[in-house]
């Protein structure tokens, strides 16, 4: 028989959302985005999470697994850590969510209402990737409160996955986007706007298709299309802000995670709040949240994310709580 999760207090959502920021001694803040295993299905563990959670005034994780596991190849000389270790490639792995529903609901009931999971461990171009999802949401009744995230465009990820290519508007994600819909759960979804060599937006259409194809479904766009790997061959996207701008404007079910990438050299630029950003956010005050996009490693967890407080504290008070703290907590099934 399957453990039920205690569902987090209605009232005390509602108490979450109505407090403004300066009403807490200091920022509270919600990670939009942290994956509880590496590359190779390991953690630093729960108790390691909530120290570094309390050090850094996180009350609530978007929390989910990953849904590849990297191979160690006979020929390797040492174990890879990282999905860019060495030449060898990732593949698909679904027990990814059996870890972390067991890791929760060992959990005391008021931590369990802190941690907010997303189911992750399935194959994008899998036409029966929807029935791994409806096996989980039977599995663990009340539980699941997100889809994702969902690894699409990803450069060199997407290389070392094999097999048929993963995008945003594939079928098989569509059949998963009408059943987020019908349970109410957001979808994270990480796909790139370009790869490391284009400078136009290529993969934007794929987005574009999911989005319109999919008008009741509530997608959060990972990094807003941007990686390391993109700015590493060329800095930065060059008219992200305005791509994001019109996207936000036609797309009410569109919403924006700032994490991993998207900090700098956006946010902050040269060392200082992009107004162009902060004039964004604050025209769609409901639509940004931030999340540090840890893998398995929870040491820089409060680091990573009061290191959005420079681009925070520039923002309207209300703006910034919202950003920080509230936008993904309103997104989540009670």
């Amino acid at each position: 028989m399957s453990k039920a999760r205690p569902l987090f207090p209605a009232t005390l959502l509602a108490l979450a959302l109505a407090t403004p920021w300066s009403a807490w001694a200091d920022r509270v803040y919600t990670d939009a985005q942290l994956h509880y295993v590496n590359f190779v299905q390991e953690t630093d563990g729960m108790e390691a999470l909530f120290r570094a959670m309390d050090e850094g005034n996180i009350h609530d994780v978007a929390i989910m697994g990953l849904g590849v596991a990297k191979k160690w190849e006979e020929s390797a000389p040492k174990e890879p850590r990282y999905y860019m270790g060495d030449e060898a490639p990732v593949y698909y792995y679904s027990a990814t969510d059996a870890l972390l529903a067991d890791a929760i609901l060992e959990r005391p009931a008021a931590q369990q209402a802190r941690l907010h999971p997303f189911i992750s461990g399935f194959n994008p171009t899998d036409m029966n990737a929807v029935n791994h999802i409806r096996l989980m949401l039977d599995m663990h009744p009340g539980l699941w409160k997100g889809i994702g995230e969902i690894l699409t465009r990803h450069d060199d990820l997407t290389a070392l996955t094999k097999g048929e290519t993963a995008r945003a508007n594939h079928p098989a994600l569509m059949k998963v986007y009408q059943l987020a819909a019908e349970e109410n759960l957001p979808v994270i979804l990480h796909s790139n706007i370009t790869s490391k060599r284009e400078r136009a937006p290529i993969y934007l259409e794929e987005l574009v298709e999911a989005l319109e194809q999919n008008p009741e479904t509530t997608f959060i766009w990972a990094h807003a299309g941007t990686s390391a790997e993109i700015h590493r061959y060329q800095e930065r996207v060059e008219g992200l802000q305005g791509i994001v701008s019109n996207l936000l404007a036609e797309h009410d079910n569109l919403y924006i995670d700032l994490s991993w990438t998207v900090l700098e050299p956006y946010l902050i630029a040269d060392g200082k709040p992009d107004e162009g950003w902060l004039a964004l956010v604050s025209a769609y005050p409901e639509r940004f949240m931030i999340g540090s996009d840890l893998v398995g490693r929870f040491d820089n967890l409060a680091s990573n994310i009061q290191s959005f407080d420079a681009f925070l504290d520039a923002l309207p008070e209300d703006v910034a709580d919202r950003v920080a703290r509230t936008n993904m907590l309103a997104l989540l099934p009670e």
